[in-house]
């Protein structure tokens, strides 16, 4: 669930819980005020109708009194007055005794609007000795209805005491509901915090501790794992994700890092057992072309392949070669070599054809033969083999180079595969290219760790295997 989702669903939930509290409470009091105020209209209309009948008494003597205009209309003014709080009365329903009590009052008031007009046409037309007994009635008229005002207002009193104790009950229900509310509402509240709080506040929190440490140097930080499908999740998936990129582009760094070191390692390497090569490689031409002038062909041949040897060599290290050009330039060394040790020893060539236009990196083959003469065979005084095979397999190519020597011990075997810089004894006769070096460029150059198989013991010999993936043609940084 995505965290706008939740706050949509949750938010609004206890928004709608606190509105109930508010409405349950709103309705408490509504029915409060209403109950209050239809008791209150009751017992202030009783009340008007007896104080506006006293008036309209006190008017009606004033005007047998004076009998002028003033009089006369205020007496009007208070007797529609009351006929009109007699219209609001008449409106009135109840049951039983007070029924009974209202219907009187009612009946009184009428009786006494009727004596209160009669006495007035009576003064109007001048009939000064008949209303003399009609005002003595309206009197005791009057006085019943302030004594059945009284009656009705604590009938009243009395009919609305159960309503108010029911009304009590039910405000006490509402307030207690109010409060179970209140309550929920504050326990969703702390659930809610304390789930919105494990949810997306310490997610982030471990998230920003993490980025702390891998701005700290730290990149084997632990990033936490988050499940879910909201934006935090992915914000971790994300880093993560992010944090993988960063050590692979890291280690890819590291290995060009280490593939210049190699390479400046083998030109610096190079470069030692050059004085001034290019002089060298001019003046080993000019001794060729000298022996085969003077007759001494074989002289004349050595001195070529030792100027080729050197010609290759001064070749741009960095830039890859074919398994054709490795495999003349072993040719132009065994030649040397084939020079030094004659007849002891005896270098076997199984070469395809097809796989000669594979990619390799320059000085591939070379150091490997010449460690095997340096460290396998060099010692033998004869039947020392040399072998070179070159073979097809599948989507590889394999490269075997094997001699019949020394062999070597198991740790220094376990050194060069673990392309370690084990110390070997350097003899004058060695460029000083050490074979995990040569091991190491090749891991680089196809970019896989498995390509080397080595198998010797003491006194057996030496087998190298090469099992490079097929790549033909094209340019590739070394």
């Amino acid at each position: 669930m995505k965290i706008r989702t939740k706050l949509f669903i949750f938010i609004p939930l206890l928004v709608l819980l606190l509105n109930l509290i508010a409405f349950f409470i709103f309705q408490s009091g509504k029915k409060v005020q209403e109950s209050y105020d239809v008791m209150m209209q009751r017992i202030f209309l009783y009340k008007q109708l007896s104080i506006e009948t006293q008036e309209n008494l006190r008017f009606l003597s004033s005007y047998l009194i004076h009998q002028d205009e003033k009089s006369y209309r205020l007496l009007l003014e208070h007797q529609k007055q009351l006929e009109q709080l007699q219209r609001t009365l008449i409106s009135r329903r109840l049951e039983g005794n007070d029924a009974l009590t209202l219907e009187n009052y009612k009946n009184m008031i009428d009786e006494f609007l009727d004596l209160e007009r009669s006495i007035v046409q009576k003064l109007i037309n001048k009939q000064f000795a008949d209303y003399a007994d009609q005002y003595n009635e309206i009197e005791k008229i009057s006085s019943f209805i302030r004594e059945d005002s009284q009656t009705l207002v604590d009938l009243e009193l009395s009919a609305y005491q159960p309503v108010y104790k029911q009304m009590i009950i039910n405000i006490g229900r509402m307030n207690q509901l109010g409060a179970t509310l209140f309550v929920l509402t504050t326990v969703l509240s702390i659930v809610f915090a304390i789930w919105l709080s494990r949810t997306i506040v310490i997610p982030i929190h471990r998230l920003v501790h993490a980025a702390k440490k891998i701005s700290a140097g730290d990149l084997d930080a632990h990033i936490p794992q988050m499940d879910g499908n909201d934006e935090i999740s992915l914000l971790g998936k994300t880093f993560q994700q992010m944090m993988e990129n960063l050590r692979i582009l890291i280690l890819k760094n590291m290995e060009i890092l280490e593939k210049e070191k190699l390479m400046r390692e083998l030109e610096l390497k190079a470069l030692q057992s050059q004085i001034n090569p290019h002089f060298l490689f001019n003046t080993l031409n000019v001794i060729s072309k000298l022996a085969y002038i003077e007759g001494a062909e074989r002289t004349s041949e050595l001195t070529v392949s030792t100027s080729n040897l050197l010609r290759y060599n001064l070749r741009k290290l960095d830039e890859p070669v074919t398994l054709r050009d490795e495999v003349e330039h072993t040719k132009e060394y065994f030649s040397i070599q084939k020079a030094r040790f004659r007849d002891r020893i005896t270098f076997q060539l199984d070469i395809d054809e097809t796989c000669l236009n594979q990619v390799i990196p320059c000085l591939t083959l070379q150091p490997l033969l010449e460690n095997a003469f340096v460290h396998g065979i060099e010692g033998m005084e004869e039947g020392a083999i040399i072998q070179l095979s070159i073979r097809p397999k599948k989507n590889h190519v394999r490269i075997t180079i094997a001699d019949n020597g020394v062999g070597m011990e198991e740790d220094v075997r376990q050194a060069i595969l673990q392309s370690s810089s084990y110390p070997f004894s350097k003899k004058g006769h060695s460029t000083g290219l050490g074979m995990a070096n040569v091991l190491r460029r090749l891991q680089l150059f196809y970019g896989v760790e498995k390509l080397v198989k080595i198998y010797s013991a003491p006194n057996e010999g030496t087998t190298i295997i090469l099992t490079l993936p097929r790549r033909e043609g094209g340019q590739a940084d070394v």
